[in-house]
C-alpha cells in the first residue's frame, strides 16, 4: 500500500499555507505585486554589460547565490518507473531532491574588463541534463556553467564569454525557481539542447535590441562527437516596455562521427506584460535533421498565463503541443499534448511552494498504466525551493 500518510501531511502543510496567503491578501490594502517577467533563459545569455560611461570607478562584486528544489509527485497510472515525458520531476510516490545550485558570478565592466560565471550543481538533474554528454566523463556534470568574460572597448560593450553556457533557446530553464510552472514543458525537455561550449558574443545595440552569436561544439557534449561545429545567431527586441521577443537560431552537424548531415533548430519566444499583475508568453520551436540520409523534423508550440493574484499567490496555467511525427524524441511517431496548472506561493524567506496539476495525452498509446499502454496519464506534484544569496 503507498504510504499515504506522508503525502497527505506535505500536501496539507503546503495547501494550507497557500490558502492562508489567499485569505489573508483579501484585506490587504497594498495592491498586489507585479507578476514578474518571465526568465526564458536568465543565465543563457550574459547580463547586459555595464557601458564604459556607467561603469562602476572599480570590479563589479561577486555574485553568491544558491537554492535547494525539493519536489513530491503523485502518478495516478501508478509506473513501476520514472514518469514518461516528464523532465527531472520523474520520480513517482517519493519525496526527492531535484537539484542544489550554487552559483558564482562577477560582471565585467570597464574598469575591470574581465569577469567569470561558474554554476555547481549537484543531484539527479544534472544527471539528465548531461545523459547525453559524449565525454564520458562527470567532471562536465558538475559545473552547469563555467565560463570566463570579456568586456571589450567597442561601442557600448561587446563582451565575449568562452566556455560552457547553457542554452538560450526556449521559454524555460534548469532552474524551477526562474520557471512559471514547476515541470518542464514538452519543448524544454525534448525540442532544444540543454547546454553549448563554445564561444559566445553579446551586443546590446541599445535599450530595444540586443544581438548574440555563438560558434560552439554542438547540442549537449563538452566534448565534441564529430568534426564539425555548430554557429547560432539570436536576437533580442523589446518594441515596447510590455512587449520582447527573442529569435534564436542554430545548426550544423549533431551526429556522431558525421560532418555531412545537418541538424538545424528555429525558436521564438513572445512576452507580453499586460498588466503589473498578468502576464502571457508563447514559445515556438521547429527542428529538423538527417539519419542515414532520412529526413526527420519536429515541431511545438506552448503557451502560457501567470496571474500575480496578490502579492505571494498566482496561478500560472500552461498548454502545448509537440509534433515528433518521425518519433525523434519519443521515439513513437505521434503527437503530444499537455495541459498544467500550478499554484504558487511565497511563503517567507525564500522560501516558494508550487502545487501543481498536469495531463499528458497521445494520440497513440504510449503510457503505461497497470501492464497495459494508455494515451494519457495525469500527475499531481508538490514542490518546494529555498534560494538564497549574498555578494563580496
Amino acid at each position: 500500500m503507498k504510504p499515504r500518510t506522508r503525502w497527505t501531511s506535505v500536501t496539507a502543510a503546503v495547501f494550507a499555507s497557500s490558502v492562508i496567503g489567499i485569505v489573508a491578501s483579501a484585506d490587504d490594502t497594498p495592491a498586489p505585486a507585479p507578476a514578474p517577467a518571465p526568465t526564458a533563459a536568465p543565465s543563457a545569455a550574459p547580463s547586459p554589460a555595464a557601458s564604459p560611461e556607467t561603469s562602476p570607478a572599480g570590479p563589479s562584486p561577486v555574485e553568491i547565490t544558491s537554492f535547494v528544489d525539493t519536489y513530491y509527485s503523485y502518478n495516478f497510472n501508478k509506473p513501476a518507473g520514472d514518469t514518461p515525458l516528464r523532465n527531472f520531476d520523474t520520480k513517482h510516490n517519493q519525496l526527492s531532491i531535484n537539484l542544489v545550485e550554487v552559483a558564482l558570478e562577477q560582471k565585467p565592466s570597464a574598469k575591470s574588463r574581465l569577469g567569470f560565471r561558474a554554476d555547481l550543481d549537484f543531484g539527479p538533474t544534472t544527471d539528465t541534463v548531461h545523459a547525453a554528454e559524449p565525454g564520458g566523463t562527470d567532471v562536465f556534470k558538475i559545473f552547469e556553467q563555467g565560463y570566463l568574460s570579456y568586456l571589450a572597448p567597442a561601442g557600448k560593450g561587446l563582451q565575449f564569454d568562452v566556455g560552457k553556457f547553457v542554452t538560450p533557446f526556449g521559454a524555460e530553464v534548469i532552474e524551477t525557481k526562474d520557471n512559471w510552472n514547476y515541470s518542464r514543458s514538452l519543448l524544454f525537455a525534448l525540442a532544444i539542447p540543454y547546454y553549448h561550449v563554445g564561444v559566445r558574443a553579446t551586443y546590446n545595440v541599445n535599450e530595444k535590441v540586443a544581438l548574440a552569436g555563438f560558434l560552439v561544439n554542438g547540442w549537449n557534449d563538452a566534448v565534441d562527437n564529430n568534426g564539425g561545429k555548430s554557429i547560432g545567431l539570436s536576437a533580442t527586441l523589446k518594441p515596447h516596455p510590455k512587449l520582447t521577443v527573442v529569435g534564436t537560431f542554430m545548426g550544423g552537424p549533431e551526429q556522431k562521427d558525421d560532418t555531412a548531415d545537418k541538424r538545424y533548430l528555429w525558436d521564438g519566444v513572445v512576452t507580453f506584460n499586460a498588466t503589473p499583475t498578468l502576464s502571457f508568453m508563447a514559445n515556438y520551436d521547429y527542428g529538423k535533421d538527417r539519419f542515414a540520409g532520412v529526413p526527420v523534423r519536429w515541431q511545438g508550440v506552448a503557451g502560457y498565463l501567470r496571474w500575480q493574484a496578490t502579492p505571494n499567490w498566482a496561478l500560472a496555467p500552461r498548454v502545448e503541443w509537440l509534433d515528433d511525427a518521425d518519433g525523434f524524441m519519443t521515439v513513437v511517431g505521434q503527437n503530444v499534448k499537455e495541459v498544467t496548472l500550478t499554484s504558487e506561493n511565497k511563503i517567507d524567506g525564500g522560501l516558494l511552494a508550487r502545487l501543481e496539476f498536469r495531463r499528458d495525452m497521445a494520440d497513440e498509446p504510449f503510457f503505461l498504466k497497470d501492464g497495459v499502454k494508455v494515451k494519457a496519464q495525469n500527475t499531481f506534484t508538490v514542490g518546494l525551493v529555498y534560494a538564497f544569496g549574498t555578494h563580496f
